[in-house]
């Protein structure tokens, strides 16, 4: 038995600043026995949770489940307990793998090198055993694996997701500086939206926002478009119960009015981008995208209010942009009555600008930008 089989234990990998809603999460879907640790939290499971949290979450990016965890203090260990693994268990000569690592405060300093090492131990386990190979795939692999490496110790592990979960499959165009999916999940998450009030985003550029407030309203699995998850690579999945998991999560998905999620952006072909990616998930087109400047809207009234303004990387590096939230600060105040605003703010320094008092704010990450959400109440 591998070690995931004995323990019942798996890594989720999420980022640091949304391990409170992504644990609240992952416990929403079954997981037990939540702990945090690292860039990721560990929970308990069995195969029913497991399926549903790969499926289901829109915070976390992989879950893994370790093979084997070990002591490891050189390449050449790494490679030999590599071959150790029965990997007829995972997948065949005529298939594809990818592995990925990471390394820290140990001997083996280069993760590229680590995953190397374990790709060779695999390649030459059926190189050995059959006189065939199988293939490398760094793009789609039939199987994505993982190495661990801290203070030399070790953990192999599956990829469970098969590839991150954010890719959720509806950006198929983008525009520059994007938000990330899981943080767009992240900010519909904060602002407790219920899909019971409008929501509009003023400045939706390719729409992730409001593509993860649809699905949040309509109960769509996050991962309803994704055609294989990496856990019906394991040797004891359950393609029955996987089979009655996604029934049932399909059989949840409800309709939303049309109108309720509605958002905006200044220039025509960011717009054309966001009605692209929002009619991949939304055919009947709920959602309403309009090409509009927000200081030329009249009201927004009862709404919860999402949205991502420019700041340096959107616009020019050099520009001042002081005085523009100011006048969205104005804007919010005087023309936004009984709505709620949760503002991200990728340069953190022009919240003072926006001259409102918040009620709240979180550190949230978008790549290398440490961003922050702020909410604001409008009476």
């Amino acid at each position: 038995m591998y070690e995931y089989q004995k323990s019942g234990r798996y890594f989720a990998q999420v980022a640091d600043d949304i391990k409170d809603i992504a644990e609240a999460e992952l416990l929403e879907l079954g997981a037990e026995e939540t702990s945090h640790s690292y860039r990721g939290i560990y929970f308990n499971a069995g195969p029913e949770s497991l399926y549903r949290i790969n499926l289901h979450s829109r915070l976390i990016n992989r879950v893994l489940a370790p093979l084997k965890t070990f002591d490891c203090h050189s390449d050449n260990y790494l490679y030999q307990v590599g071959q150790q693994i029965h990997w007829e268990d995972f997948l065949n000569q005529e298939q594809t793998l990818a592995v990925f690592a990471s390394v820290t405060q140990s001997n083996i300093n280069h993760s590229k090198f680590a995953a190397l090492r374990l790709k060779d131990a695999i390649v030459d386990y059926f190189r050995e055993r059959d006189g065939k190979r199988p293939s490398i795939d760094t793009r789609t692999p039939d199987l994505w694996l993982n190495v661990y490496i801290e203070k030399n110790v070790a953990t192999i592990s599956v990829d469970t997701s098969g590839g991150s979960l954010h890719r959720r499959g509806y950006r198929m165009e983008t525009t520059q500086a994007p938000m990330s999916e899981t943080l767009a999940a992240s900010i519909i998450r904060y602002a407790e939206w219920d899909g019971q009030t409008p929501l509009y985003d003023p400045f939706c550029g390719s729409g992730t926002l409001l593509c993860e407030a649809y699905l949040a309203a309509t109960k769509t699995p996050s991962a309803h478009r994704r055609s294989k998850f990496g856990f019906e690579r394991l040797p004891d999945f359950d393609a029955v119960l996987w089979a009655k998991i996604k029934k049932a999560a399909f059989n949840k998905i409800q309709p939303v009015s049309k109108n309720l999620i509605q958002g905006s952006d200044i220039d025509s072909k960011v717009v054309a981008t966001a009605q692209k990616n929002s009619a991949v998930i939304d055919p009947t087109t709920q959602i309403k995208i309009t090409q509009k400047d927000i200081f030329e809207i009249e009201r927004i009234e009862d709404t919860t209010i999402v949205c991502n303004p420019p700041y340096g990387i959107r616009m020019q590096q050099k520009k001042d942009l002081g005085d523009f939230y100011k006048n969205l600060g104005d804007f919010l105040k005087q023309r936004c009555t009984n709505s709620t605003a949760f503002i991200y703010f990728g340069d953190r320094k022009y919240i003072k600008h926006i001259g409102l008092k918040s009620s709240n704010k979180w550190i949230l990450s978008n790549g290398e930008l440490d961003g922050r959400l702020v909410k604001y109440v409008m009476y």
